[in-house]
């Protein structure tokens, strides 16, 4: 059974989310830049080790992340998740655990790259929006998708009911790519693109607002 760690830094939405999801692998540990996470408590109501590397307690990126990362390799992961971790990791981090860091991102990526993402999709005035799960490269944001989900965006959206919409989806399909990882179904293949293995996809199309 492979082991994943999930990074956090506030109040571990998703966490509960993968929780409740009974994935096929161990979360080995959660850790936290926060100590005051809120997250870190859920994570010991289920039994799960945690770990806090304050970020302020560090002079720069660099050494935070060595730090974070000594505390990782503690836990021997397959796959790293950030879940809310709302740090920018060095290259160096990345790279040293290419092909395992994952991220769930508010938008459907390549678009809308950041934050404030729902915001500025409700001021460009996107029919479609929605969430993506990727790899994490070097360049924020856009490491190569293993899955997304797309919701409409309502003629009265506010940025709060848009951003409730996505959730319930990151919800579903942060789930989703993480047991396709646990059973080795996701490759990366020679073009740095996430491919499934022996997985049919359906043809529909996704309209918003619909045809009439």
């Amino acid at each position: 059974m492979k082991n994943i760690v999930i990074l956090i830094s506030g109040r571990g939405s998703n966490l509960q989310a993968l929780l409740k999801a009974r994935l096929p692998c161990r979360i080995a540990a959660v850790i936290s830049n926060r100590a005051d996470a809120e997250g870190l408590a859920i994570a010991k109501m289920h039994g799960i080790p945690t770990e806090v590397v304050a970020h302020r307690d560090y002079m720069d990126r660099d050494s935070f992340d060595t730090a974070l990362a000594k505390i990782i390799d503690g836990y021997q992961p397959d796959i790293i998740a950030l879940a809310g971790f709302m740090r920018i990791l060095t290259a160096t981090f990345v790279t040293r655990y290419h092909g395992r860091l994952i991220n769930i991102h508010p938008s459907l990526l390549p678009a809308y790259s950041g934050l404030d993402t729902h915001a500025r999709a409700l001021r460009d005035g996107v029919k479609i929006h929605g969430c993506t799960v990727h790899f994490v490269t070097p360049d924020l944001d856009h490491g190569p998708i293993i899955i997304q989900a797309a919701v409409p965006v309502l003629r009265d959206d506010t940025e709060q009911a848009l951003a409730a919409r996505v959730l319930r989806e990151e919800h579903r399909i942060y789930a989703q790519a993480i047991r396709w990882l646990c059973k080795d179904k996701v490759i990366l293949n020679e073009q740095g693109q996430a491919k499934l293995r022996h997985r049919k996809q359906s043809g529909f199309a996704l309209v918003s607002p619909g045809l009439e």
